[in-house]
């Protein structure tokens, strides 16, 4: 009688590391994703309480039962296009890793675009809107060490997630998170502020890849409508919380430059500039304060 290739397999050695991961990559290709050997790789490791590049060392080693049984559970979680920053707990953003949830965007390559520009130039207390992870305002803090910022966001989850970033960091004394929509709780004027705004516009939404429609806070990627309201409320607002010669800087999406650069204009912020990313797309917006004005803008 033949026998069963399952039982055949139960009698057998364990799955070696290498195998499951060969598994894992035929199993995501299936399910339709691209990036399927990178990510079978990252979720792999992390099940097996290693670093991903120490993973070849251990190709032919057996897998052992727990977690063979938690790689194929987070498997099963990226074939439904949870992204894997959700169910690894944490994304890499500026060498420094984030915890990260369903409540937060996923910390995104491009938005370093906005950190290198901040940094170019001096500051002492910084302002992040829509702070989400954290990862913008704790990036620049822990880049300047004498610097102190504040963090808001209108979502209380996601500030949470925020203050455990800031401690696990060492940050925590020199960042502070509040509850605020927009500069609704906001006193005081700031060397710096950043945003990374929810930009795309309602009638994008539904082309968006499954890991960001599905799987991240519509609060924190669409505003609705154009796209564009957030960036008229900060354009409205910066004047009154930029010190002089305060800098302020915005993520934009590729084609919201001129619209983005046209809003600070007309609330009276200076050397206004469109800066591309490394694809060589629009990627942020920059104003300034003058330099001895009483108040910024209008």
């Amino acid at each position: 009688m033949a026998q069963d290739p399952s039982a055949a397999r139960s009698n057998a050695a364990p799955f070696t590391v290498a195998e499951a991961l060969r598994n894992a990559i035929a199993q995501l290709k299936a399910a339709g994703i691209d990036s399927a050997a990178g990510d079978a790789r990252r979720l792999l490791a992390h099940a097996m309480g290693i670093g991903a590049d120490r993973l070849t060392l251990h190709l032919p080693d057996a897998l052992d039962p727990g977690p063979a049984a938690a790689f194929a559970t987070a498997i099963a979680a990226r074939c439904a296009r949870q992204p894997v920053s959700q169910i690894t707990g944490s994304r890499s953003f500026w060498g420094r890793d984030y915890r990260v949830t369903r409540d937060t965007l996923d910390p995104r390559p491009e938005t370093e675009t906005l950190v290198a520009l901040a940094l170019q130039q001096p500051f002492a207390r910084v302002l992040d809107l829509g702070t989400g992870t954290g990862c913008i305002l704790l990036t620049l803090l822990a880049e300047r060490p004498a610097a102190r910022g504040l963090g808001v966001d209108l979502s209380p989850a996601a500030l949470e997630v925020a203050r455990d970033n800031a401690a696990g960091l060492g940050l925590g004394d020199r960042a502070e998170f509040a509850l605020s929509d927009w500069f609704s709780a906001i006193r005081g004027q700031f060397d710096l502020i950043v945003s990374n705004p929810p930009y795309i516009a309602a009638e994008e939404m539904p082309d968006l890849s499954p890991e960001v429609r599905d799987w991240e806070p519509h609060l924190a990627l669409s505003p609705g409508g154009d796209g564009l309201d957030p960036y008229r409320i900060i354009a409205a607002g910066a004047g009154a919380h930029l010190a002089p010669g305060g800098r302020i800087a915005v993520e934009i999406g590729p084609s919201q430059g001129a619209a983005v650069a046209g809003f600070f204009r007309a609330a009276g912020l200076e050397q206004v500039r469109v800066h591309p990313d490394l694809d060589g797309r629009d990627r942020v917006v920059s104003a300034q304060c003058a330099q001895f004005a009483d108040s910024c803008g209008k």
